[in-house]
This record gives structure tokens, sequence and C-alpha cells, in this order.
């Protein structure tokens, strides 16, 4: 089983049980992913929030852009796959991979980056591996939210934000590649595939 590296936050949590290797939330995870594969159906939820971060993204990358001189990053469109993990950051350079959050409003979005809470930090580990790269950037942004995702009672003031200074509307959270957690990833990634493969076997036979 070949996993996304968006997965991996889940993947990775940490189990209860001494001598466990997944937790309750991956095996719950991959138990719904192979439910889907095995049933042929796809599960999706889509929020205000998540259509914000995806349909945003070229705005993002060009907010960045005007905020880093020299900058002019394009959307990657190359995918690395290896035996269990698959992959395709927002920007790759030359020595980094770039992970571009879009935050839904000034409530939601980290000032600083010791606000951030590190929900993104193994996706980005895992690029680093796949693309062998030394360092990741997870960039929060801030841009105008759409008014066809508000309601009539959301609170524009923290939705409309292209009077603010676009330097005040990124944050940069940054990391370094460390192999001694990658050896961790790989083999939660070896432990879900394998009951990946045991729970499509018991769907088979029963």
């Amino acid at each position: 089983m070949i996993f996304r590296c968006s997965s991996l936050p889940k993947l990775m949590k940490s189990p209860r049980a001494k001598g466990e290797i997944l937790s309750a939330t991956a095996k719950s995870y991959i138990k719904e992913l192979a439910k889907q594969n095995f049933y042929g159906y796809k599960s999706t939820i889509e929020t205000k929030q998540m259509r914000k971060g995806t349909e945003y993204e070229m705005e993002s990358i060009a907010l960045v852009n005007s905020v880093w001189f020299g900058s002019n990053f394009k959307k990657n469109t190359i995918r690395e796959t290896d035996t269990f993990l698959s992959g395709s950051p927002d920007i790759i350079t030359d020595d980094s991979i770039i992970d571009i959050k879009t935050s839904w409003s000034l409530e939601t979005f980290p000032a600083l980056p010791d606000e951030d809470d590190n929900t993104y930090e193994w996706q980005v580990r895992g690029y680093m591996y796949l693309f062998n790269k030394p360092q990741a950037k997870i960039i929060y942004c801030m841009i105008d939210t759409d008014d066809d995702l508000l309601n009539d009672w959301d609170n524009r003031d923290i939705h409309k934000v292209s009077h603010i200074d676009p330097a005040k509307r990124i944050t940069v959270v940054p990391y370094e590649r460390d192999m001694i957690l990658e050896e961790m990833m790989r083999e939660k990634l070896i432990a879900a595939s394998e009951y990946y493969s045991q729970y499509i076997e018991q769907l088979n036979n029963k």
C-alpha cells in the first residue's frame, strides 16, 4: 500500500499501549482507506475552510512572491513515489520544499511560527524524504475570503485582509531534515502497509 504524505499526521500518532506501533487513530484511518478501495467508493468531506485552502492556493503563492524579494515560485506538478509513500509538495526549490497553507481567518492564522501546532510537520518531512531536500518550510498565508464562502453573520473584519501589509499576512515555519525521524516514519509506514493488507485479506475472506 502506498500512502500519501498528507496521511502521515494520522499514521504517525503515538499509540497509547506499550509495544504497539500504530495508534488507534492510524488503524481507524487505514481501515477506512481499505474499505474505500475494497468497495470502490471515495469518501469526500468538504468544508468552507478546506475549499479556501485548495481554491485559493495560487493567490497565496502570489502573496508569497510579492513579499519575498526576487522570488517567482510556481506551483509544482511533480509527484514522487516510493514503496510506501507518495507526495507532491506545492513548491520545490534547489534545497527545500515549500508547502502553502491558506488560513481561513485571522483567528486561525498563526501570527508567529511558535503558534503553529505542528499539524503538518510529518507531511513536509515526507516531502523532504521523497525529494531528498535538506529543508522544508510551511508558509501560512492570509488572504481575503470571498463572499460566496461567508454567511451573513460571519465577521468580515477577520476575513477581509487585503488592506493589511502583505508581509504581516505570511508566517514561515521551517524544518530541517532528520534521518532518525525518517526511520521512525519508515517503520510506521511498513506497519501501516501490513495492517492494510491484513484488513483487506479479512474483507476478502469474510
